[in-house]
């Protein structure tokens, strides 16, 4: 798993192409942005997968609703394979404003 952290579209865009042109499937790129309509949006224009509930578990995502939109981030993060530590990691980076994207 690889994870890669942009400042904006542009780059998030260029990244996944690079991605797939190194073998990558858009099913197994994931997109993450603080803002839930950033990440709607980014996820929509690069034709990233979104999360849903077969990587989440239902459970999770009833917990969700409940939680703050940081602890979602990292739900969801670690519902794809990563690390509770690595999850934390990545979300102050978009704290920041940045992008992340993940590659399975």
């Amino acid at each position: 798993m690889k994870t890669y952290i942009v400042e904006n579209g542009v780059q998030a865009s260029e990244k996944i192409l690079t991605l797939q042109a190194e073998g990558y499937d858009k099913e197994h790129i994931y997109l993450f942005a603080h803002d839930e309509n950033r990440s709607k949006h980014l996820t929509e224009h690069t034709n990233t997968k979104g999360i849903g509930l077969k990587e989440e578990g239902i459970f999770d995502k009833m917990a969700n609703i409940f939680v703050s939109r940081g602890e979602q981030i990292r739900t969801r993060m670690t519902s794809i394979g990563l690390s509770q530590h690595k999850a934390m990691e990545l979300e102050e980076e978009l704290d920041e404003g940045k992008v992340v994207i993940v590659a399975q």
